[in-house]
């Protein structure tokens, strides 16, 4: 189906959502193989990208981290009507490299043995609204003043707690679990009774063969397969 004899020097350009990062790189190339067009990511966090998309930065496609700003985009007439969709449903997981660090039930919080735990910004990143839900959840968000690091989005969030910055944070399971490796560290998959559903959503900023193909193959069984196997439930 995404076979292509022809090699036409079509790219098209994609804004995505940090956490989406390594799945997208794996589907992108393939999709490359199987079309000859090229695909040029960049990443950052959704509030970010919809300000520059809004502002008139050329991306083809938006592959957001809520379903907020595609919805936002369709109705403002940015984003091409019919055209936005789930493509991955994100899952939140409280995350330390030190083994053993964190428990099954992620008491840690309560515990209070660290200085700083990470999250992303709640404002521009939908895993750091999450994180601000389930600490209201737990009844600590009030409380941790001086105790939270804020990244701009979620990818330097995990590198605050990655380089130990943070002992701990909350980050996208997709950023800890690869296919056929044991998860460094510790983590407590967080219940999703205590957040707001992640429904990540794409949709198409430019209506050219090329993005419309794209999207087509980011809902094929290939690249659903790749989005499981990195720490995501499908659509």
């Amino acid at each position: 189906m995404f076979s292509c004899t022809q090699s036409i020097a079509n790219e098209i350009r994609v804004a995505v959502a940090s956490n989406f990062a390594h799945a997208i790189t794996s589907i992108s190339k393939k999709f490359e193989i199987a079309t000859g067009y090229r695909v040029t990511l960049t990443f950052g966090s959704t509030g970010k990208h919809y300000a520059q998309i809004k502002n008139g930065a050329p991306f083809d496609v938006f592959l957001a981290a809520d379903a907020v700003r595609p919805k936002r985009l369709e109705k403002e007439r940015v984003g091409l009507p019919n055209s936005r969709f789930t493509y991955a449903i994100g899952k939140v997981v409280l995350w330390s490299p030190k083994a053993n660090y964190i428990d099954s039930l992620g008491n840690v919080l309560q515990q209070r043995q660290y200085r700083y735990l990470a999250i992303a910004n709640p404002k521009l990143a939908p895993y750091g609204k999450a994180a601000q839900e389930i600490l209201q959840a737990r009844k600590l968000w009030g409380n941790m003043h001086g105790h939270i690091v804020r990244g701009e989005n979620i990818a330097q969030t995990f590198q605050f707690i990655k380089s130990g910055n943070a002992e701990l944070g909350f980050v996208a399971f997709s950023q800890i679990k690869r296919p056929s490796q044991a998860v460094e560290g510790s983590y407590w998959e967080v219940p999703q009774v205590l957040y707001t559903p992640i429904e990540q959503q794409a949709i198409l900023l430019k209506d050219n063969k090329t993005a419309r193909l794209f999207l087509s193959y980011l809902q094929s069984d290939d690249a659903l397969q790749i989005i499981h196997n990195g720490g995501y439930d499908t659509p």
